[in-house]
C-alpha cells in the first residue's frame, strides 16, 4: 500500500523580493486551485526569496535544485538565469522576462529548447510609449531620467529603445543606473542636479519602496512597466497585465506535471 501511493510533485518557487512574489503566489495558486491542485494536499511548494539581493540566487536555486523539485518557477530574468545555469533538467517556467532570447534563456518563441519556457513581457518594447506618456502628461517636460539595474541581464535594452522615440519627442534622456536599494539616494541627488523632469522605470526597481518615496520628496512624476509602480504611490504606469502571465503559468506547469516538455511548449507574449 506504502509503494502504491501517489508522489506528490513538488514546485520550487525563487524570487528576489518577497513582497512582490506574494501578489505572484497568490494569482498562481488560485489559478492552480482551479486546476485540482490543493497546496500540501496534492503539490507542495518550496519558497526562497533573495531579499532583494541578486548575488544570493545562485546558492537559492542550487538550494532548490538539490530539493529534487519537479518544477521550478522564476519570476524574473535573474531568478531563471540562476536556475537555468544550476539545472539543465528539471523544468524551468519563467513570468516577466523581456527578452528571453537575449539572456540565452530559450532558443526562440515557438521552439524554446531544453528545459525551459515560460511567459516574455515585451516591457523594453514599451520603452517610447512610457515617454510617450510622461510628454502628454507633463508637456513641458525637456529631460527624463530611465532607471534601470546594469547587474539584470538585458536591462540596457529598454534604454536602447528609449533613444529614437526620446529624440522625436524632443526629450533628452539621463542614464539612471541603480544597482542595489542602498545606490538610490545618491542616484536621485546626481538625477536631480542634472535637472530631470520625470522618471521612466525600465525595471522592478532594486527596493520597492524607497523609489517612490524619493521620487514624491523631489516632487518628480514617474512612469512604470507594471500597476504595481501605481500601487505604491508612482503616478502611473503602462505594461502588458501580469495577472494574465500568472493564470497561464498555472496552465504551463500543469501540463509539464502531466508530462508535456518544457522545449516543446512555446513562450507566450502579451497582446
Amino acid at each position: 500500500a506504502e509503494a502504491q501511493k501517489p508522489k506528490i510533485p513538488r514546485i520550487g518557487w525563487l524570487a528576489v523580493q518577497p513582497a512582490s512574489a506574494a501578489v505572484m503566489i497568490e494569482s498562481f495558486q488560485r489559478e492552480f486551485r482551479k486546476l485540482g491542485y490543493t497546496d500540501g494536499k496534492n503539490v507542495v511548494f518550496e519558497y526562497r526569496h533573495a531579499e532583494g539581493k541578486l548575488d544570493r540566487l545562485p546558492a537559492l536555486a542550487e538550494e532548490l535544485v538539490r530539493l529534487k523539485v519537479d518544477v521550478l518557477i522564476a519570476p524574473n530574468t535573474p531568478a531563471a538565469l540562476a536556475l537555468k545555469n544550476t539545472t539543465n533538467t528539471i523544468p524551468i517556467v519563467f513570468i516577466d522576462v523581456s527578452d528571453p532570447i537575449g539572456a540565452g534563456l530559450i532558443d526562440s518563441l515557438a521552439r524554446p529548447g531544453g528545459n525551459v519556457t515560460g511567459f516574455t513581457t515585451i516591457s523594453s518594447m514599451l520603452a517610447g510609449k512610457r515617454l510617450e506618456l510622461l510628454k502628454e502628461t507633463v508637456p513641458k517636460l525637456a529631460r527624463v531620467a530611465v532607471v534601470w539595474n546594469p547587474q539584470v541581464p538585458n536591462a540596457a535594452q529598454g534604454w536602447k529603445e528609449s533613444q529614437l522615440p526620446a529624440r522625436e519627442l524632443g526629450l533628452q534622456l539621463y542614464s539612471m543606473e541603480v544597482s542595489s536599494a542602498d545606490k538610490y539616494d545618491v542616484a536621485f541627488k546626481e538625477a536631480v542636479k542634472a535637472r530631470i523632469g520625470a522618471l521612466a522605470f525600465m525595471v522592478n526597481p532594486p527596493n520597492e519602496n524607497r523609489d517612490v518615496l524619493l521620487a514624491h520628496k523631489y516632487k518628480l512624476p514617474t512612469i512604470h512597466t507594471t500597476v504595481g509602480g501605481v500601487e505604491r504611490g508612482g503616478l502611473m504606469s503602462y505594461g502588458a497585465d501580469r495577472s494574465e502571465s500568472f493564470t497561464r503559468t498555472a496552465v504551463f506547469v500543469d501540463k509539464i506535471l502531466k508530462g508535456t516538455p518544457p522545449a516543446e511548449i512555446p513562450v507566450e507574449r502579451p497582446m
